[in-house]
């Protein structure tokens, strides 16, 4: 596995380094269906990549990577219904990789991110 950084300083500069292909597409999908879902969270950068929480609380990150878009939440098994939401996708413990051929709007990735965080919100552990 290749992980791609890239050396940036604000989210704003994170999506402008992203080339113009399906991966920057899916990665603002889910990044819209993050903010839509928890507006009250702040988006930053933690290792090299866009994050999501409250201060030092981040429980929610993305990265563009060579062949797919990760999606780190911490441990996967933690979140509700989360193998039966995440069938279409490849994963490690704490990663769902998004691939360009996943319609996302086709599978049950809005509910595990709307599970991840009203998870957050009620203080239960996600982590690894």
């Amino acid at each position: 596995m290749e992980l791609v950084q890239y050396d940036v300083s604000t989210p704003a500069d994170y999506l402008a380094a992203l080339e113009d292909d399906w991966r920057k597409e899916k990665l603002l999908q889910l990044r819209a269906m993050i903010q839509t879902a928890a507006p009250e969270v702040e988006e930053g950068l933690a290792y090299k990549m866009l994050s999501y929480g409250v201060g030092d609380d981040q429980f929610m990150a993305l990265n563009a990577q060579k062949h797919y878009v990760s999606l780190y939440v911490g441990d996967i098994e933690k979140i509700e219904n989360s193998e039966e939401l995440l069938k279409e996708f490849n994963l490690g413990k704490g990663c769902v990789r998004v691939r360009k051929t996943i319609d996302l709007s086709a599978t049950g990735i809005e509910t595990f991110i709307q599970n991840t965080i009203k998870r957050w919100r009620a203080g239960l552990d996600i982590d690894c």
